[in-house]
């Protein structure tokens, strides 16, 4: 990284230990940031990225939407510029923030895209797991990631970072730490719970040592290497394109998966938000919008005069 790009390291030190940042959108923020930089030094001189101003702004807006990149992508772009120059005017290294009267570009909202729930039940048969995983332990492992994934709707980064003793084991439940540091509890049905328990049985068997952080994960190799997000990743495509065509198969349309199975089968709106751990309901009722389209082609296919 170059001298320009490391004097970003104060800001994203602030996102990934104040505001608890996945590295993942970290990685996005500091590739964004340095687009602009690169965009300063070609069009306006090498202008400091504290001299820009609302005109230099917009003119990089412009430029983005004239290459062709998507208003997704651009109103992410302009997320992490006011991200970004919020923390230069609370630090006192600009006097005016460029991003006050900045809009982005509108898109029409997109639908999150789930698994049909005959998909899922016909992935989550032990079988198919036994007959794919050359260890009976990543066998168990893997299958226990996507339980847990679709059966609590929890992110891939909450996943990787349960520990042990977040699983309680009366309550039937999960302690989760979320985003902004958040905590919330994730109840569990009695038989996700069946799988946890042989799980952690079948470690101790197998005597899995402490992680190297010295922490004991709830999901671990059987080397006792914390789960690598990139790993998990890999396994969920895995696994769902052998039961779905979707072009997304990430473990976060299983997050939209059990959210939408939820609303379909009766469940409240507020729970649903609760066990997500949204912070507002607007961005849990993006779900119902799956389900309004479900009840739509119902009509349409059983109604004689639709």
């Amino acid at each position: 990284m170059n001298e320009r790009a490391d004097s970003l390291d104060p800001f994203f030190d602030y996102l990934a230990f104040e505001k608890r940042y996945s590295p993942h959108t970290l990685v996005s923020y500091r590739t964004d940031l340095i687009q602009f930089r690169d965009y300063l030094a070609i069009s306006y001189e090498n202008l400091p990225v504290e001299e820009a101003n609302f005109q230099i702004v917009r003119s990089w807006i412009a430029n983005l939407m004239d290459k062709g990149v998507s208003p997704r992508s651009t109103n992410r772009k302009i997320t992490t510029l006011r991200t970004y120059y919020r923390f230069l005017l609370r630090n006192e290294k600009i006097n005016v923030n460029p991003m006050l009267k900045i809009q982005g570009p509108k898109s029409g909202k997109r639908l999150p895209v789930f698994v049909e729930e005959k998909q899922m039940n016909n992935l989550l048969d032990k079988k198919s797991f036994e007959e794919r995983e050359a260890d009976p332990y990543d066998a168990m492992m893997v299958r226990l990631i996507i339980e847990m994934l679709y059966e609590t709707g929890m992110r891939l980064s909450e996943l990787t970072g349960l520990k042990q003793v977040d699983y309680e084991v009366n309550n039937g439940t999960v302690k989760v730490l979320g985003k902004r540091n958040k905590e919330r509890i994730i109840p569990l049905t009695t038989e996700l719970k069946e799988i946890i328990d042989q799980f952690i049985q079948v470690k101790s068997d197998e005597k899995v040592p402490t992680a190297a952080d010295g922490i004991i994960y709830l999901l671990q190799k059987k080397e006792g290497n914390k789960l690598a997000q990139k790993f998990v990743y890999g396994r969920v495509k895995y696994y769902l394109g052998l039961v779905t065509t979707i072009d997304k198969k990430s473990p976060h349309v299983l997050r939209h998966t059990f959210a939408t199975h939820m609303l379909n089968n009766g469940a409240d709106l507020n729970a649903i938000k609760e066990i997500l751990g949204h912070a507002n309901l607007s961005a849990t009722q993006i779900y119902t919008h799956n389900t309004v389209e479900k009840l739509k082609a119902i009509y349409h296919k059983a109604h004689p005069r639709a």
